[in-house]
């Protein structure tokens, strides 16, 4: 079943968001990524697709997103590209 869901962006969104730039996971210019990184983390998405490989989809930064998430008591957040989630019918 696929569904849509509109989320706001509140105070733990912006915190979470926030201590990613602090602890220089990504710098201040990728404010707006760490929100798409923060929400779908609270919200408790099961993947975050993305074609941003310098600032979201990068192995170091995820390590990164998902070790402040586990300390703040968050799950951890699966970030992949759209090549690896989509299924091709032959």
């Amino acid at each position: 079943m696929k569904y849509l869901e509109r989320v706001e962006v509140d105070n733990d969104i912006l915190t979470l968001a926030t201590k990613y730039i602090e602890e220089k996971v990504v710098e201040q210019t990728s404010f707006d990524d760490c929100i798409h990184i923060a929400t779908a983390t609270i919200h408790k998405a099961d993947i975050l697709a993305s074609w941003n490989f310098k600032h979201i989809v990068n192995i170091y930064r995820i390590r990164g997103y998902n070790s402040i998430n586990l300390r703040m008591n968050y799950p951890s957040l699966e970030i992949r590209s759209p090549k690896e989630i989509t299924e091709y019918e032959d």
